[in-house]
């Protein structure tokens, strides 16, 4: 076919030279328009060979896309038809093979061929915005053409074909504003004095129309939110241009005076404010702290209205952040006028002085005088109304005593400086109270007549109190002078030692002295002894601070206990004021060891039994040594208890079997694990069968318990009850007579050997003994009887067929 038709040729002219077969199809490339519905199966093409010579036997097969069910081909003729309407935007082509075979031998006659059938579109898709709605920004007062956002609408349509996706952006709404690109769908402003503070939001609706915006074209629709973004293009202005405020005297640093507001349109930091006080005055008075839109003003120092009444001065608010542009519009800042009245108040007294500093010296009499307070009333600047007193806290011994009237402080007592140095009171200064009324003064001592409103008589009033509330302290530290009140003392007590034969003129002792007065240490002392002291004939006082022997002292014996002890006394004057002390200085005279010089006596002998130790320390050994002795004999004690509780009784006749396992069972709790029975009943193992030996008897029992599973498991306790009928070996007691042993001439072990290998040593043992029996027995033939009357302890009784009773089967 031509492109573009539905007729396919019968035959396709070749030309050239035929050097190979040439294509025997004759056809193009097939087209279908999209959509397209009739009646009934629509024609839109021809498949035919040039070896199909119409007579029937040609049949042209379709197969690929869509073969069979959107496109169906008449086997005879090679008419293609659709079947069905087609979408391009679903699929826009179809690849399909052709083959031409022989009806009658089914063999292909060409080979197979592929062709495409292409669905041609048509306009039938509107534009979409897949993005919107938008939302976008622009700062206000923008110039004109800031671009805002770039909008983009899609078509489904073929692009490559005609005007179907061709798309063109205009403005439905929102044009006084805005405008639109109509290629590129960009969103741009058209007026420059978009003002936020008016309006901070716009709604634009776009649309996008296809086949260029002709008409006929289908469209779409979007809308853009477009928010305004704040600038700062508003400057701050005072809510009012004068304020007032007030505060008392009383108030304190910091004490909020009162609160201003500034406004600004603007948002963020763009309306961020900043307060300040102008320079004047008033500067250091007070003080302004910004809080958001919003500033406080404190009492920066105290005001006192007898001083100053009223204080007036200016603020400026401003922004910290400016935008040139629009400075034109005028300063961004405002001023306002600020006047603070202060209030008088009823003050309490104000003393002359924040600290008080005084002195006294130490030792004078009663009502000295230290010094003098005073204090005034601020809100009258009278001083006769105050009273002043002593906090009873700070003076505990009440060493001080204040005229309430006049401040004058003067002592209870003498005070000492060598026992406190400073003294620290504090003084109260009470504001008296005011009355109200004139009072006409009586005979009586301190009252006060008042008229009475009702009769017209007078009543008496009391004096005017004191008013609490208006109360000053202060600190007033007194310092205790000094005066040379104190004689020089020795610095401690002196303890020598000095040799019985110590030459005159050795120093026996260094002495120093201490003057507790201030400087008192810097003061010549002099030290002597009394002359009427019978020391003053053996010693004397040398170089002012030096105690020397004066003349031989008498020898002692050289035993150890040989001691004099000598007690010198002494008398210490101060150079300075005379006062003098008294001390003393003990010496002790002792033999020496090789009699040096230096005194190194003997050591002497001690009557205690431990020199090393103690009283106590010896009262501390002997009770711990007591207390272990106690606790050893009640661990004896008890552990005795513990073993005779466990041993049997000697009448008990018990065989013990302990079974051992080396496994582990599963506790108190599993009792399903095996049967308890026979622990329940402790006779439930019968005696060994006649004939068979006690050691192959529990060998069985062993294995029997070790391997069969209905016995008790783990460690339990075999019993057996009965005996059997007796031991063959005889009793191995060592109380049995062996005096029925010689009657009986019987071997010792002779059974042993039968109760196989657990038993040959103790059989071997037996043997060994039997021979020393009969050595002896050979040697001591003549004093048998005698011998036995002593050894034997008692005869055993013997059953009837002449075997011991009572004899222990062995296990």
């Amino acid at each position: 076919t031509k492109p573009g038709s539905n007729q396919v040729r019968d035959r396709m002219e070749g030309t050239g030279p035929r050097s190979r077969t040439r294509r025997s199809w004759i056809w193009n490339q097939f087209f279908v328009i999209e959509e397209y519905a009739g009646p009934e199966p629509v024609l839109i093409g021809r498949l035919h060979t040039d070896m199909d010579r119409n007579d029937g036997r040609t049949k042209y097969v379709l197969r690929g896309e869509g073969a069979g069910s959107v496109f169906v081909i008449d086997e005879k003729t090679g008419n293609i038809h659709v079947t069905k309407p087609l979408d391009r935007e679903e699929k826009d082509e179809y690849r399909l093979i052709a083959t031409s075979t022989d009806r009658q031998t089914d063999r292909a006659l060409e080979p197979s061929s592929q062709f495409i059938i292409r669905v041609q579109d048509i306009n039938d898709n509107p534009p979409i915005f897949d993005e919107g709605p938008y939302i976008a920004t622009v700062p206000e007062m923008a110039n004109i053409g800031t671009s805002i956002i770039q909008v983009t609408a899609t078509d489904a349509d073929d692009p490559t074909y005609g005007n179907s996706a061709k798309l063109v952006y205009t403005l439905v709404q929102g044009q006084q504003y805005f405008s639109v690109d109509p290629q590129t769908g960009i969103l741009r402003t058209a007026v420059p004095d978009m003002d936020r503070e008016t309006q901070d939001q716009y709604l634009v609706l776009l649309q996008a129309k296809d086949m260029g915006g002709h008409l006929g074209g289908l469209s779409g629709t979007t809308t853009v939110t477009v928010r305004l973004t704040d600038v700062n293009d508003n400057p701050p202005r005072f809510t009012q241009s004068m304020w007032s405020f007030s505060v008392s005297e009383l108030a304190i640093p910091g004490a909020e005076i009162g609160r201003i507001s500034a406004a600004d349109a603007d948002l963020g930091e763009n309306a961020e404010l900043e307060y300040t006080i102008l320079e004047g005055e008033t500067g250091e008075t007070f003080n302004i702290t910004g809080v958001n839109q919003e500033a406080v003003i404190t009492l920066n120092k105290a005001v006192d209205y007898e001083s100053r009444s009223s204080y007036s001065f200016s603020v400026e608010v401003l922004n910290p952040v400016v935008d040139p542009r629009f400075l034109r519009r005028g300063p961004f800042k405002d001023r306002a006028s600020i006047r603070v009245a202060v209030l008088d108040a009823d003050e309490p007294p104000r003393f002359s002085r924040a600290r008080y500093h005084m002195d006294v010296s130490e030792n004078c009499p009663p009502a000295c005088t230290v010094g003098r307070v005073s204090a005034v009333d601020p809100d009258t600047g009278l001083t006769n109304n105050i009273r002043f007193s002593i906090d009873p806290q700070s003076d505990p011994e009440a060493l001080f005593r204040i005229t309430p009237d006049t401040g004058l402080i003067t002592t209870a007592m003498e005070l000492d400086r060598e026992r406190d140095h400073w003294h620290n009171i504090t003084v109260i200064a009470t504001q008296r109270g005011q009355r109200s009324l004139e009072l006409v003064t009586l005979d009586h001592s301190s009252y006060s007549e008042l008229p009475n409103s009702q009769n017209g008589s007078n009543m008496l009033a009391p004096p005017a109190p004191y008013n609490p509330s208006q109360v000053s302290r202060v600190l007033v530290a007194i310092e205790t002078l000094d005066l040379n009140d104190n004689a020089p003392e020795l610095d401690r007590q002196y303890t020598t030692a000095l040799c019985d034969s110590s030459s005159i003129g050795q120093v026996v002792q260094v002495l120093r002295a201490i003057d507790r007065d201030e400087g008192g240490n810097d003061s010549t002392v002099y030290f002597s002894i009394p002359p009427e002291s019978s020391s003053a004939l053996n010693f004397s006082v040398r170089d002012s601070a030096s105690l020397v022997l004066l003349s031989q002292l008498r020898p002692l014996s050289r035993s150890a206990s040989s001691t004099l002890t000598l007690h010198v006394p002494l008398v210490l004057r101060d150079g300075t004021s005379g006062l003098t002390s008294t001390g003393t200085v003990t010496v002790s005279v002792c033999p020496c060891l090789r009699g040096g010089a230096r005194a190194v006596c003997l050591p002497q002998q001690s009557t205690l039994p431990s020199p090393g130790l103690s009283t106590a320390a010896l009262l501390a050994i002997l009770a711990c040594v007591a207390t272990l002795l106690a606790v050893s004999a009640l661990s004896l004690s008890l552990r005795r208890q513990k073993r005779d509780s466990l041993s049997p009784l000697e009448e008990d006749d018990v065989r013990e079997n302990i079974i051992t396992y080396d496994d582990e069972g599963g506790g108190e709790a599993d009792t399903a694990a095996f049967d308890i029975a026979a622990l329940q009943s402790p006779h439930a193992a019968g005696p060994p069968a006649p004939g068979i030996p006690v050691g192959e008897f529990l060998r069985l029992r062993l294995a029997q318990v070790t391997f069969d599973p209905s016995q008790p498991p783990y460690d339990s306790v075999q019993v057996y009850g009965l005996e059997g009928t007796g031991s063959r070996a005889g009793s191995l007691s060592s109380l049995e007579s062996e005096g029925e042993k010689d009657a009986e001439k019987e071997e010792w072990g002779a059974g042993l050997e039968e109760w196989g290998p657990q038993f040959q040593k103790l059989a071997h043992l037996f043997r060994d003994r039997e021979k020393e029996r009969e050595e002896k027995e050979n040697d001591d033939a003549g004093a048998k009887k005698e011998s036995e009357k002593k050894d034997e302890p008692g005869k055993t009784e013997k059953r009837e067929g002449g075997e011991p009773a009572g004899e222990e089967g062995m296990d």
